[in-house]
């Protein structure tokens, strides 16, 4: 199937040839047809595989085929976690909608609210928000939903990973019954699911490689290291690599993002971090730096683990494990997109061991180990013994804990506020406004 089959407006079609785009992905394929019959979908598919133009297509088809009268809200409303799934949807429509005359508008974090105010006086036709920072212009009276013919859940499984439930509940029911859903995910878990049977109304249900292992295009690298200094030194020399084109490192918390980013600027590379902590002037500066060449080496924590598709990173390197099984597939899939080749490396000492089953549990395989001569480490990790692991209980890609283990509800609040600032979507906090 081609995108000429798939029965798109000519303003559309036009902008996918442009970017040289002729077959769907198999996501795409399944899932546009669907939509463009107006079916609700709950639809999930491994990250890199196109899910964005999945419900992007459709929902500048459906602002093609309507008039542009007189209303008061958007027509299309997209719900996704954080400003960085936001931002890339923004650009997916801008991209895709060149040739349609329509206003697009993106609500999140960072910016002042006066910015946000002048977007939605312009009454965009298609509205890219953050649940937090939606609720927040609801509750102020600044926004009217009564008008959305389609409404799209992004990332649904992160979004409820956060904490945002209530809030995607508020916003659901502002919007009218008679409404088209689709929503879309990594993975389907029971809380995805139960979302779903109480929003979509018979939904067309597509599962693509909905398996938990990583992109084929991807090779996975392990580096067993005796400390952090052991681990500085192995990194220096893979940054020092010239088949390195851009990378993106990760790492555990917000300050060692900081000072591994000054670490290798001091060392001569072109390295700038991304956090929570930053302002979205600053991470969207840092993004387009990254985007255009100007920065070879991004360290960041989790916060770019989904949502930033870059062409050009060519290698992805755990400095730190992540803590979730699941978002270790989500941090190497930065790499290998859109069917290119990636290279991902993890480094892992003794002490992760736990973190590295957990990994290897979720993915069904272990990470092969390789030894850079000069950098050996010395003791290294025990196949044996993590075959064994790789055969056990599988792993529900939480960390492990106690059994039984519950935290208490001041410390699952806390937990939840945490993880909204960290993205933009707390209520009372400054937000941005961009109209295009």
């Amino acid at each position: 199937m081609t995108f000429a089959e798939l029965l798109l407006a000519p303003p559309i079609l036009k902008a996918t040839t442009a970017c040289g785009y002729s077959l769907p992905t198999p996501v795409q394929a399944k899932a546009i047809p669907e939509a463009l019959a107006g079916h609700d979908l709950i639809a999930s598919a491994q990250t890199g595989t196109g899910k964005t133009a999945a419900f992007v297509l459709p929902a500048l088809q459906r602002l093609w085929e309507g008039a542009s009268g007189s209303r008061k809200g958007p027509r299309v409303l997209v719900l996704t976690p954080t400003r960085e799934l936001a931002d890339q949807i923004a650009q997916a429509t801008r991209t895709y909608g060149k040739f349609l005359p329509f206003k697009g508008a993106v609500i999140v974090g960072g910016m002042p609210y006066t910015e946000q105010f002048k977007s939605l006086a312009r009454k965009p036709d298609l509205l890219i928000a953050t649940p937090g920072r939606l609720v927040d212009l609801m509750d102020r009276g600044r926004i009217d939903l009564a008008e959305v013919e389609i409404f799209v859940l992004d990332e649904a499984d992160r979004m409820l990973d956060m904490g945002f439930i209530d809030d995607v509940r508020k916003i659901s029911a502002a919007v009218p019954k008679k409404r088209q859903t689709l929503l879309f995910a990594a993975t389907l878990g029971r809380q995805v699911i139960t979302l779903a049977e109480r929003l979509l109304k018979q939904p067309v249900r597509i599962q693509i490689d909905a398996t938990q292992a990583p992109n084929q295009h991807i090779e996975q690298r392990l580096h067993v290291v005796d400390d952090i200094q052991h681990k500085n030194r192995m990194l220096q020399h893979l940054v020092g690599d010239r088949s390195l084109k851009q990378a993106i490192i990760f790492s555990a918390t917000r300050r060692d993002a900081d000072n591994l980013a000054r670490r290798l600027h001091a060392q001569g590379h072109s390295a700038a971090a991304l956090h929570g902590d930053m302002k979205q002037s600053a991470r969207n500066r840092t993004i387009n730096n990254l985007r255009c060449g100007r920065i070879r080496l991004l360290v960041a924590t989790d916060v770019a683990a989904r949502g930033l598709d870059v062409a050009g990173v060519s290698h992805v390197i755990n400095f730190d494990l992540p803590k979730f099984a699941e978002d270790y597939v989500h941090r190497i899939g930065r790499t290998g997109r859109a069917g290119a080749s990636g290279i991902a490396i993890s480094f892992a000492s003794q002490s992760e061991c736990a973190c590295l089953s957990r990994i290897e549990r979720y993915i069904g395989q272990c990470l092969p180990q390789q030894i850079i001569p000069g950098f050996e480490p010395k003791r290294p990790l025990s196949v044996a013994s993590r075959t064994k692991t790789l055969n056990s209980k599988p792993s529900t890609g939480k960390p492990v804990g106690r059994v039984g283990a519950k935290s208490s509800p001041a410390k699952q609040k806390r937990a939840v506020h945490k993880s909204k600032a960290a993205t933009g979507g707390t209520r009372g906090k400054t937000g941005s406004g961009q109209i295009y």
